[in-house]
């Protein structure tokens, strides 16, 4: 894995914690600010993981990049739904109909959370996976 510089690396770290910063303050009753906070931390983040290039041939090191990257894009994700949670953009589209509200409930309202443990899962995985396969990898080569 290509490793990031210290300002990319101070990027993401940042974005990780501006992150947890906007959906503790969802969490606990911040819930227009929560967003304005959540967004650009999620938004560093999955920027970050998206310059972080593997160049090598090992299929394994592959399967898991694509697994981080895809829990980068629910990362998006959950910050979309979160905004939409928030200041109800789309909603007045769905709100016209009472099957309408029905389907608002089922696939956005508070569904970022879902999303988010997704990505989570997804990251927290893959994370280990990658660091075991690349001490693996050292550990062959010495």
């Amino acid at each position: 894995m290509k490793q990031l510089n210290r300002t990319q690396s101070a990027m993401m770290l940042i974005g990780a914690c501006l992150m947890v910063a906007g959906a503790a303050l969802y969490v606990f009753g911040e819930q227009t600010v929560a967003p304005c906070i959540f967004t650009p931390g999620t938004l560093m983040f999955a920027a970050m993981q998206y310059m972080q290039k593997y160049t090598g041939t090992d299929v394994t090191m592959r399967r898991l990049r694509r697994i981080m990257l895809t829990g980068a894009a629910f990362f998006i994700i959950s910050a979309l739904l979160m905004v939409e949670n928030a200041y109800h953009v789309v909603f007045p589209l769905f709100a016209k109909t009472i099957n309408g509200y029905t389907s608002y409930v089922k696939y956005i309202h508070n569904n970022w959370v879902v999303t988010l443990l997704v990505a989570a899962v997804l990251q927290l995985y893959s994370t280990h996976r990658i660091s075991s396969e690349l001490q693996k990898n050292k550990q062959r080569e010495a």
